[in-house]
């Protein structure tokens, strides 16, 4: 199903690539964007990953780096039944993480140094078990995609800012610009949308089946809510608003938190969670493993 869904998201992406091409171009912009398209999709899929880790400036790390932390992750990986993917480090004070990776084979899982900081263990343990379902169920791939290829549009829809539409009508061009400045950013947040919100509620379900207790990730949610709204920023992400969808939780706030949202409410995840739990609110259990 997930292949599925990459094969039409990749679809719809590169459609929308091309029409955005088009309104800014004629027809010399369709065959440049289409051309633009496909090469983006190739490269999407085998660097996709790379590209987002050096955007967030995130750092690999080992068992000798960061003892703790890795041999966390070994030991959830482990018991997701996936191979060891490797663990990154992100010099940012808002708690937070993200997968990525075409595959399980190929999986990356990063921290930021705020969540490193402000959680528990548990807590810690719950955020990377749900990040470590994203991989297992290749979410990852799409996520990943997606963020690249959305991104590209909203660069292109910029450029009608300078490029004025179609030359060989002026007095629509300028019509034509404002549509595709306005309307493309929302079409591309819109199909990523469509995806995330079913993804998120299943990766916080397997993420706690991975882990053993709901209630580790439904702590983890409402701290990492909390610091978000608290205004701790992110400013990687504020600066490339279609990588939110990534994180565990949207990490924008202000003006464009709303349209880039692609999570389902925290309150409803954490419900959820209390509800596989039989818990009533979300306190953490203690105890790493049990």
């Amino acid at each position: 199903m997930n292949t599925l869904r990459t094969g039409i998201l990749l679809a719809a992406m590169t459609g929308l690539f091309v029409a955005v091409g088009a309104l800014v171009g004629g027809s010399h912009g369709v065959l440049i964007a289409f051309g633009m398209a496909l090469a983006m999709n190739l490269f999407a899929y085998w660097n996709s990953d790379k590209v987002l880790l050096r955007m967030y400036g995130a750092r690999p790390v080992d068992a000798q780096t960061a003892p703790d932390l890795y041999r966390m992750v070994e030991r959830l990986a482990q018991n997701a039944r996936i191979p060891m993917p490797k663990v990154y480090i992100m010099e940012n004070p808002q708690p937070n993480a993200f997968a990525t990776g075409r595959n399980p084979e190929h999986g990356a899982v990063a921290f930021t140094t705020g969540i490193i900081e402000r959680l528990s263990p548990e807590e810690l343990a719950g955020v990377a078990a749900h990040e470590l379902a994203h991989i297992k169920h290749r979410d990852t791939l799409t996520m990943t995609i997606t963020a690249v290829i959305a991104g590209a549009i909203s660069m292109l829809a910029n450029m009608a800012m300078f490029m004025g539409g179609d030359r060989r009508n002026q007095a629509g061009g300028m019509v034509v610009t404002l549509l595709v400045m306005f309307l493309a950013p929302v079409a591309a947040m819109l199909v990523q949308a469509a995806i995330s919100r079913s993804r998120e509620y299943e990766a916080d379900r397997a993420g706690a089946e991975i882990s053993g207790r709901p209630m580790w990730l439904a702590s983890a949610l409402g701290q990492i809510e909390r610091s978000v709204r608290g205004g701790v920023p992110n400013p990687e992400a504020d600066a490339n608003p279609a990588t939110a969808h990534l994180f565990i939780i949207n990490p924008l706030h202000g003006g464009l938190s709303g349209l880039f949202s692609t999570h389902p409410s925290t309150e409803q995840r954490i419900a959820r969670l209390a509800a596989m739990a039989g818990q009533a609110a979300p306190a953490a259990k203690k105890g790493p493993w049990g």
